[in-house]
C-alpha cells in the first residue's frame, strides 16, 4: 500500500518540476519567435514566426601512409631491411555545422483549411498525390520539400517564400497613387 501512494506522490512532484521548466508564455498559447524563445533575425518583425534549420558538419575520414622507418641499404645497393609503414585515420571537416533561419506562417494560421489549400496547390503542380486531409502528413512535407528546393530551401517545413510563391499568404505590397493637383 505504501509503495503506489510513494509512486503517486514522486509523479506528482515530476509534473510539478516539469511545469516550472516550461515557460510561461508557452503556457499561454503564443507562437511568435520570441514567445517560443526562437531567435528571429535582426531587423524581423516582431510578430513573426521562423524556423531554425540546422544542417550537419560534413565530415571525411581520410587514410593516409605514414613511414615509420625509412628501409636499410647497403652501399651496393642490397636492401638489408624494407621500409616500415603505418597507416594513419584522420578525420577533416569538409563543410562545418550551419544554422540558418527562415520565416514561416505561425502555428495560429496553419489550420485544416490552410493545409488543406496548401495541399491542392501543390497537386496542382503534380508535386501531391494524396488525399485533401488538411492534415501534415509526410507525404505532405515531402511535397513541400520538394516545391521549396527550387526556392533554395530544404525543409519539409513550409517556408513563407514558398507560401506567397503559391498563393497561400498575401504578398504586400506598397503602392503609390499618383499626387492628385
Amino acid at each position: 500500500m505504501l509503495l503506489p501512494k510513494l509512486l503517486f506522490y514522486a509523479l506528482c512532484a515530476a509534473v510539478l518540476i516539469l511545469s516550472a521548466c516550461t515557460p510561461q508564455n508557452q503556457i499561454a498559447g503564443s507562437t511568435d519567435a520570441a514567445a517560443l524563445g526562437q531567435s528571429a533575425p535582426d531587423g524581423a518583425r516582431p510578430s513573426s514566426c521562423w524556423h531554425k534549420q540546422t544542417k550537419p558538419a560534413v565530415i571525411e575520414t581520410v587514410e593516409r601512409t605514414v613511414l615509420v622507418q625509412p628501409a636499410q641499404v647497403t652501399s651496393d645497393g642490397l636492401i638489408q631491411q624494407p621500409a616500415i609503414y603505418r597507416k594513419e585515420r584522420a578525420q577533416q571537416i569538409i563543410r562545418p555545422r550551419a544554422t540558418s533561419a527562415f520565416e514561416v506562417p505561425c502555428p495560429a494560421a496553419l489550420t485544416p483549411e490552410f493545409i488543406a489549400t496548401l495541399q491542392r496547390a501543390l497537386a496542382a503542380r503534380d508535386l501531391y498525390s494524396g488525399p485533401i486531409s488538411g492534415q501534415m502528413s509526410a507525404r505532405t512535407g515531402s511535397a513541400v520539400r520538394t516545391y521549396q528546393t527550387g526556392l533554395g530551401v530544404q525543409s519539409d517545413v513550409l517556408s513563407m517564400v514558398a507560401a506567397r510563391k503559391l498563393g497561400l499568404i498575401p504578398v504586400s505590397r506598397t503602392a503609390t497613387l499618383p499626387e492628385t493637383q
